[in-house]
């Protein structure tokens, strides 16, 4: 069988845990090379260790929100393997709080690391692409870009920015051949998400058309049709998966 990421390099920002991890994973499974990142040195470290029975992964520590972390890791890469095919802008975070409560260190910081670091990761990247005429970027938005949980004044302006970028990112780097799309997850049953009371789940499954929570294995399998040839066709798009909630 046919493996849709064969021989293909992939960074995954955010690798360690949740979805990250499960796209890691699947793109092991197609046949990928894969680099993932993350800013806690043990977190990489186990996620590599469960990560290694499925094919050639390599973790490093990067603050993605530090520019010369993202091109220090980057470099890195190229040099082992001559090239970079794929980045998948997953890593994100929440600082959450009602907008009259939040502070300018919790608006800053989850800017700084969802967007600056898509931003950043991006940057390090794309001139490789560009030169090798070929490149697959994806980023992580969300549903919250569009419908505004409460308070994630800072997170939802994070997530919309990224749309913003992605249509933008895909009209100017079409001709060098990268494509440029972005997946905007709902409710996604992460160690995350567990942790969110249950009443509120429950509330929130209501809500869901579906009636079910989405599996980070689905939204690593949309990564993959974005990261892959088959959606050669398709750029400077933002795809949402959240059972129909939005």
């Amino acid at each position: 069988m046919n493996k849709k990421l064969a021989e293909k390099i992939a960074i995954i920002t955010g690798g360690a845990a949740g979805i990250g991890f499960a796209t890691a994973r699947l793109f092991l499974e197609e046949g990928a090379t894969v680099a993932i990142c993350d800013i806690n040195s043990q977190k990489v470290d186990a996620a590599v260790g469960e990560l290694s029975p499925f094919g050639p992964v390599k973790g490093f520590v990067v603050d993605i929100a530090k520019k010369e972390m993202c091109e220090s890791m980057v470099t890195q890469l190229v040099a082992e393997f001559g090239r970079v095919d794929i980045l998948i802008n997953n890593a994100g975070i929440t600082e959450d709080a009602q907008f009259y409560k939040m502070t300018e260190e919790q608006f800053d910081r989850v800017l700084d690391v969802n967007l600056k670091g898509t931003f950043n990761m991006s940057k390090a990247v794309i001139p490789f692409m560009m030169e090798q005429k070929y490149g697959k970027i994806v980023h992580a938005s969300s549903v919250s870009a569009y419908n505004g949980n409460f308070g994630q004044t800072n997170y939802a302006a994070s997530k919309a920015a990224i749309i913003g970028m992605t249509r933008v990112m895909g009209k100017e780097l079409g001709k060098y051949g990268i494509n440029v799309n972005a997946i905007a997850p709902g409710s996604i049953m992460t160690d995350m998400y567990k942790a969110v009371p249950e009443e509120a789940k429950q509330k929130k499954l209501a809500s869901i058309p579906l009636r079910r929570y989405g599996e980070p294995r689905e939204a690593a399998q949309l990564f993959a049709f974005l990261a892959s040839d088959e959606s050669s066709y398709i750029t400077a798009q933002s795809i949402t998966i959240d059972g129909g909630f939005n």
